[in-house]
């Protein structure tokens, strides 16, 4: 049997839709192709792999731990259901029931793979959220220190200059009226 059909026989069996491994060259559609592919342990690999990157995002680690968890016993245990040991002398309702488990092993570490994406985005919106407080404050504190500038150079500068003049305007003013 070849690899595609082989690969598509997988398909049909876990009702796997090509939209449902995400885009190509991220987490999730990497460890899934492993686990259909029967690469468990290229699977485990990138999951650990993820885990133990340095993020930019302080609260990487603590969000994603355990959904990184719960995928390795998900993995471990879809391992352990497709390779089952003499599976071939079960009965036919335990070698369903063990494709139905499998089944919903996969139909669950797709969720956990999402999930994390999830994490991943809201990481970035709050990190996008945060520099834009950011700039935001610095632009209303670089406003404020010039409006405060244009007050002290109006009252030191023109408005001293302003009380000289009406002063000399006032004194003139009386002069004349009184003279």
């Amino acid at each position: 049997m070849s690899a595609a059909s082989d690969s598509s026989r997988h398909n049909r069996q876990m009702d796997l839709d090509i939209s449902d491994l995400g885009r190509p060259d991220t987490l999730r559609y990497n460890v899934l192709t492993f686990v259909i592919n029967e690469e468990y342990d290229r699977a485990l690999k990138a999951l650990t792999e993820f885990i133990s990157t340095e993020s930019e995002y302080p609260d990487f680690a603590s969000k994603n731990e355990r959904y990184v968890g719960h995928a390795t016993d998900l993995i471990y245990a879809i391992r352990t259901k497709r390779n089952f040991p003499g599976i071939q002398a079960l009965t036919r309702t335990k070698q369903q029931e063990l494709r139905d488990k499998f089944k919903e092993h996969f139909k669950e570490l797709k969720v956990i793979l999402r999930k994390i994406e999830h994490c991943m985005e809201e990481l970035r919106i709050s990190d996008a959220k945060t520099t834009r407080i950011l700039i935001k404050s610095v632009w209303l504190a670089l406003f404020v220190l010039f409006v405060a500038g244009v007050f002290v150079e109006f009252y030191q500068g023109m408005g001293a200059t302003t009380a000289i003049v009406v002063e000399d305007l006032t004194e003139k003013a009386m002069n004349w009226f009184f003279s």
